[in-house]
Formats: structure tokens, C-alpha cells, sequence
């Protein structure tokens, strides 16, 4: 369901209990208008399963400092990575009002998975900016948007603290399609290099 579709809660719960700590796991509040209370009820909503970072997607500038105001009081209690995208403007300007709210990351991912990956959008000069900036921050920075098998190479000398994949772990390359384990095999391997 879109660029940052949620689980639903039971399912996330079930997820967490059948990882039971061997990793960290993440869930998105899905895709919602910029609107301070929603956002900050649905942080909470996916907090309350388990996980262990909670996305929240920014899909424009629209409401960024109440947005921001309405998330800060539970990153006490929650580790909440901000989902930036590339295609839509994103306020990479405003990286410093992400840390002051408090999140533990910022992280770059692609809108319209028809668009185009997220190189098309943004070159390796401006995503090795992006991790930099995010890092001397201090909070982690992550790189996703239809990332492929071959984007590992030019990705990884950027220094992000995580890739980010779907659709490359899955049949055909189609993002709604069962993840395929010999497609992550290879994924983990690349980045293990």
C-alpha cells in the first residue's frame, strides 16, 4: 500500500515475537497526511507492538516544525526514523529540526516506485552529502527507493548506516510479490563485502 505501507499491528506483533530479539525490527505508521495528531497517535499505535524503530514519513515540508513538536515527547521512549523522498522535494535543509526533535534517524526513499530508483532522483555527490550530514548529526541515515543488487557497490563507500529493500528481495523484481531467500542471500552478501 504505497511508498511506506503499513502492517497491520497484529502482524507486526507477530513479527516481533518470531524475531524475539536476534534483531532490530522496524515498522512504518503507513502513509499519512501531515497532520501533527494523526502522526503522533500512529508513532504510538506501532510503538506499542514492539518494535524497535518506528518510520514516520514526511512526504512533503507541510507541517514539518508542528509535525516535528508532536513527535519530540515520544522519541523519550521510542526510537523514530524520519522517512524523507527524494521525488517529492524533501526538506534536506531542515536535517537540524530532525535531530532537535530528537529522532534517532533520517532515512531517503523514493515516493513513486515507478519513478525511478533512488539515483535517478539524486546523484551520488548529493546522497554522500545527505549520509554526512545525517551522521554528523548524530543519528543514523539510511538509503532506500527501489534499490537494486546493483547499487550495493556505489552505496556502500557513502557510509550509510542501513540499505534499504523491497522489491530486489522479491519475485520478479515486483515489490508485492513473496520475498524470495535466494534474493536476500544475495543482498546480505553484497553488503558484506
Amino acid at each position: 500500500r504505497g511508498a511506506l505501507g503499513a502492517l497491520s499491528h497484529p502482524v507486526i506483533r507477530a513479527i516481533v515475537r518470531q524475531v524475539d530479539g536476534r534483531r532490530p525490527v522496524s515498522a512504518t505508521i503507513g502513509y499519512l497526511p501531515a497532520d501533527p495528531e494523526r502522526i503522533a497517535e500512529a508513532i504510538q499505535a506501532t510503538a506499542a507492538t514492539g518494535v524497535d524503530y518506528v518510520k514516520a514519513g514526511f512526504f512533503s515540508s507541510e507541517n514539518l516544525a508542528p509535525c516535528l513538536d508532536a513527535i519530540a515527547p515520544l522519541t523519550r521512549d521510542q526510537a523514530i526514523v524520519a522517512v524523507l523522498f527524494a521525488d517529492r522535494s524533501p526538506p534536506l535543509s531542515d536535517l537540524a529540526k530532525f535531530a532537535g526533535a530528537g529522532l534517532a534517524g533520517i532515512m531517503l526513499d523514493t515516493a513513486d516506485k515507478t519513478a525511478g530508483h533512488l539515483t535517478a532522483h539524486l546523484d551520488l555527490r548529493a546522497l554522500g552529502a545527505f549520509v554526512a550530514d545525517v551522521r554528523n548529526l548524530g543519528l543514523l541515515a539510511g538509503l532506500a527507493g527501489s534499490l537494486r543488487l546493483t547499487d550495493i557497490p556505489a552505496l556502500l563507500p557513502l557510509e550509510p548506516d542501513f540499505l534499504g529493500f523491497r522489491g530486489a528481495l522479491c519475485a520478479g523484481a515486483r515489490r508485492r510479490d513473496a520475498m524470495v531467500p535466494d534474493r536476500l542471500h544475495a543482498v546480505r552478501e553484497a553488503i558484506r563485502v
